[in-house]
């Protein structure tokens, strides 16, 4: 399960960077340096990971651990 959630994150990193490029450098996109096929195909990586991330986010990730979101006692 680590390794697919290093997978995910990974993907889920490509893909803002993509983002970020597309709205910074006109006419930037994957897809015009990969074939149209394959660029389809990490679109698809990187929206299921993106699912994926979302769905596993609070059983995975240490800043939403259930104890951290507690108010202090005093």
């Amino acid at each position: 399960m680590k390794a697919l959630h290093a997978v995910a994150f990974i993907l889920l990193v490509i893909g803002g960077l993509n983002w970020l490029l597309v709205g910074l450098v006109p006419g930037w996109d994957l897809s015009s340096f990969l074939g149209m096929v394959v660029a389809k195909i990490v679109y698809i990586l990187v929206g299921l990971s993106a699912v994926y991330l979302v769905a596993t986010h609070k059983s995975t990730c240490k800043c939403c651990d259930k104890s951290m979101m507690e108010a202090p006692k005093m």
